[in-house]
């Protein structure tokens, strides 16, 4: 015979006794944590998902005397006119080739750096490599295209000078030329950034199973049948993760670094959608109008194309793999 007793707090089920504490009780013992996660919820709700509203600019023809909330509503016409711009395609193609160049580039490197650096014996050399790769990170970005102006320099630069030397005639810098700007941008970026994107691995390094690397080195595993089997296997969910959010920000390119590389001669394949909307925002189009509605909904574009692309990836690694964002 069953017995079975229910209030708010407790059940009583064949003489077993379980408390059930509401949702507010168990709230309030935990308050301390509660408190601490209250500052960053607010932040995040007042910087990024109040500034949200502003959102609507890119459906409507902003008028300043208006403001965004009085300015007259026009749909789509925004998103028509940029989609039907004459240079639509190449801006769109630039952005895309620039960016899934950078992710291969970018992506491997890396992985390989912090699988190497697991596997060095000297301490002292390991942290060197350490503190040598994860330097460039701190650079800013003007430093570092100046670094880069200076290097091809043709009459100073050290290139100059190593091709000189080499009885090579070294005279077009590649900064002028438009097909060398992907390949300056994406590999001054991985030099900058490969050391310091290290760390999130070697960090999960660091959680391999110290029993399996003990059982491994007592059957004479050598150090390349460890890399591959115990610490390879060890990073690839937070690969995973990184390679998913690497893809929500294909259209997001920083426009800072671009800018700065851009000139008249390499134009062709350095103007990107980030670019053309910063110019449209701050009036350096060549027109002087700062058109910040039309901005808007170009950078509008490109969030809903990073959605969808991160949304997509993140299904399909829940279906092949078990690691995925949500």
């Amino acid at each position: 015979m069953k017995k079975n007793t229910k209030n708010n707090d407790t059940v009583i089920n064949e003489g077993a006794v379980v408390i059930r504490k509401s949702t507010w009780k168990k709230m309030l013992e935990a308050w301390q944590l509660y408190v601490l996660i209250a500052l960053p919820v607010i932040y995040i709700i007042i910087f990024n998902y109040i500034p949200m509203l502003g959102v609507q600019i890119a459906f409507k023809n902003f008028l300043p005397r208006k403001g965004i909330w009085g300015s007259p509503f026009i749909g789509f016409d925004h998103f028509v006119e940029f989609i039907s711009y004459p240079q639509f395609w190449q801006y769109f193609f630039n952005t895309i080739r620039i960016s899934v160049y950078s992710l291969c580039a970018s992506f491997p490197i890396p992985i390989i750096l912090a699988l190497g650096l697991n596997v060095m014996r000297c301490k002292a050399y390991k942290k060197t490599v350490q503190m040598l790769t994860y330097m460039p990170h701190f650079i800013s970005v003007v430093v570092l295209v100046s670094i880069l102006t200076q290097f091809f320099n043709p009459h100073v630069g050290l290139f100059a000078n190593i091709c000189k030397t080499l009885g090579v005639t070294y005279t077009d810098t590649p900064m002028a030329k438009a097909a060398a700007f992907p390949h300056l941008y994406v590999w001054s970026g991985v030099w900058q950034n490969m050391g310091w994107s290290t760390i999130i691995y070697l960090a999960a390094l660091s959680s391999a199973d110290v029993e399996t690397t003990e059982a491994a080195l007592i059957d004479g595993a050598t150090r390349f049948q460890r890399l591959r089997y115990i610490d390879f296997p060890t990073i690839v969910p937070t690969a995973i993760i990184i390679l998913i959010m690497d893809f929500g920000k294909i259209m997001s390119i920083g426009f800072e670094k671009v800018l700065l590389l851009q000139n008249n001669l390499n134009i062709e394949t350095a103007e990107v959608i980030t670019t053309y909307s910063y110019k449209l925002g701050f009036g350096t189009t060549g027109d002087g109008y700062r058109r910040y509605d039309y901005s808007t909904a170009i950078s509008l574009f490109n969030s809903v194309i990073n959605l969808v692309l991160i949304v997509t990836v993140n299904k399909i690694s829940s279906k092949v793999s078990e690691t995925s964002l949500w």
